[in-house]
């Protein structure tokens, strides 16, 4: 953990424009906004995935923006999603950044029999920020999965 005796304003804007970065991406995953997450990542992006987070390698990689739509569309699979955002690291480096961030991920299902399922999905955010006009971004963001609980659901 970083000591911080004095923060310029200047690392207060940023670490607050990260940190509604962060929260930015799970608003529009929520609200199946797929184009506006889209928007919070370069052109150039990496988007890669773990479904174990102990894997040495990733269960699907992305490169580019437009190749996000497809990972965010599936969301819609979901009847609901919620997603809680935990603590966060960043760590500062002029325009660039680095952070790690947990999550809670609930995704509500349910079946053509319509039985309701919670699958509940432990994740932390490995991101690599890029302040690009003056707006931070995601650079990369490697999502892990540390572990989830699927369970019947009621009502």
């Amino acid at each position: 953990m970083a000591a911080h005796t004095s923060v310029s304003p200047q690392e207060a804007a940023d670490r607050l424009a990260i940190r509604e970065l962060v929260d930015a991406y799970a608003h529009c995953a929520d609200r199946r906004d797929a184009k506006g997450q889209m928007s919070l990542f370069t052109e150039d992006t990496r988007f890669l995935v773990f479904m174990d987070a102990t894997a040495a390698e990733p269960t699907q990689e992305l490169h580019g923006r437009d190749s996000l739509a497809p990972v965010f569309d599936n969301l819609n699979t979901y009847r609901t999603t919620t997603h809680f955002n935990g603590q966060s690291t960043v760590s500062l480096d002029g325009d660039r950044a680095t952070g790690e961030s947990y999550c809670l991920a609930h995704h509500v299902s349910v079946g053509d029999d319509g039985q309701r399922t919670l699958m509940i999905a432990s994740i932390r955010y490995l991101d690599e920020f890029v302040k690009q006009g003056g707006e931070w971004l995601f650079a990369e963001r490697r999502l892990m999965v540390d572990w989830t609980e699927t369970r019947p659901s009621t009502p």
